[in-house]
């Protein structure tokens, strides 16, 4: 079944509705060279992964300058998984990978699937966004789905989808894309940083329904537990 995470909170309370709503990881941004009202400072950043329920996977989502300054976020944080908004190349990503306690996502562009497949091997997931001029994601623009879907079947790592998702437009993702797991921030807000219970439920909700779906539809043509 595909995992749902939604990113961007930043108090307390959001965090129990995403864990309320049945996501399986949450997302905290904080060291970003971006200007986003999702952003809280690393020691909130710390308080909020303090404070997810033990089942409810904590990501620390940054932008880091230098692969020592991820090191370093890694272990002030202390998240279950740290997703880098980076050019850092393969060897720059394993290294921080054997550095901390948690695994390690990449985040790379839908238009440069080389780099997918370059990084890949390298980290614990890749996220498949569509990222603006300063590499940030969270731009609200969806992608190709169909071109990212035949990245993913060649990926020696999980893929997260992201980029424009939002509950009304998430089931066709899915179904489209097959992805280990499924990522939204302003997608599911009344306004910025602030989530909707309704929108985040939603979302999780119709996620998982399609992705059961499309485990039937595999069942029936003989083609179980295949999946990109």
């Amino acid at each position: 079944m595909v995992r749902a995470k939604i990113c961007g909170v930043t108090n307390e309370t959001d965090l129990e509705v995403v864990e309320r709503a049945g996501a399986d990881a949450v997302g905290i941004i904080a060291n970003v060279s971006v200007d986003t009202p999702r952003e809280v400072s690393v020691e909130k950043a710390v308080r909020l992964v303090e404070a997810a329920p033990p089942f409810l996977t904590a990501t620390l989502v940054t932008m880091p300058e230098t692969p020592d300054r991820a090191i370093a976020l890694g272990e002030r944080v202390n998240p279950d998984v740290l997703q880098v908004h980076s050019g850092f190349g393969p060897d720059a990503f394993a290294g921080i990978r054997e550095s901390i306690r948690g695994s390690v996502v990449a985040v790379v562009d839908a238009e440069a699937p080389e780099r997918a497949r370059e990084v890949a091997p390298t980290v614990d997931g890749v996220l498949v966004d569509s990222v603006d001029s300063d590499g940030a994601g969270g731009t609200g623009e969806t992608h190709d789905w169909a071109a990212t879907a035949e990245v993913a079947s060649t990926l020696d790592a999980p893929v997260i989808l992201a980029g424009g998702l939002d509950p009304g437009n998430v089931a066709e993702a899915v179904r489209t894309v097959r992805p280990f797991a499924v990522d939204v921030a302003s997608g599911v807000e009344v306004s910025g940083g602030s989530k909707d219970p309704e929108a985040v439920r939603t979302f999780v909700q119709y996620a998982k329904r399609a992705s059961e779906r499309g485990a039937d539809a595999d069942e029936s043509t003989g083609l179980e537990g295949v999946s990109s």
